[in-house]
């Protein structure tokens, strides 16, 4: 597993910078010990700096991978999160979204989210801004970027997309195969 490059370490941060703001300090820099990001196929890992010198006794081929899984970049080197990173970003969230029980299904399938589905959104969230969508209970149910400000929601139709679906944790069934 190879470091990033600087040009795609501040691909990765601008990403993260997206979702949870000024908090990607907080990812690295952890009270448990220091955490890095690892590439290995274009893939992002989130991995701490322990298992990392541990790794580095098995050889390239024997390794199929160290960490949790952040996303990967694409061919045209734009970054895309898995869902898989949904457990370390939820905590540091800065604009969230909460789901009526009758919207969480349809985002679970896949589905942007509708103003008649949200149960409530974050104070002054920006327009095209990522966050993190939640059941009513609190319970992180994937990510996405907000189609409207939290000023237009209030004035918004109820069919109106207020979320735009990035990913949810249904891709654990869905996208199994691709995930690691």
């Amino acid at each position: 597993m190879k470091r990033l490059s600087e040009e795609r370490t501040k691909i990765l941060f601008e990403k993260l910078s997206k979702y949870i703001g000024p908090n990607v300090k907080q990812l690295v820099d952890r009270p448990d010990g220091t955490y890095c990001f690892r590439e290995k196929r274009d893939r992002v890992y989130y991995v701490s700096e322990k298992i990392i010198k541990l790794a580095e006794n098995f050889s390239p081929e024997q390794l199929v991978c160290a960490g949790t899984c952040f996303g990967k970049f694409s061919k045209s080197n734009k970054f895309k999160l898995h869902i898989t990173a949904l457990d370390y970003l939820a905590p540091y969230a800065q604009y969230k979204i909460w789901l009526k029980s009758s919207a969480e299904q349809q985002f679970l399938y896949g589905n942007h989210v509708a103003k008649s589905g949200m149960g409530r959104i974050t104070e002054n969230t920006p327009k095209y801004h990522g966050v993190i969508v939640y059941s009513m209970g609190d319970v992180p149910l994937g990510f996405g970027v907000a189609a409207r400000s939290t000023a237009e929601c209030k004035l918004a139709d109820p069919l109106t997309t207020v979320c735009f679906h990035q990913a949810d944790i249904g891709e654990y069934i869905r996208c199994e195969d691709t995930l690691l």
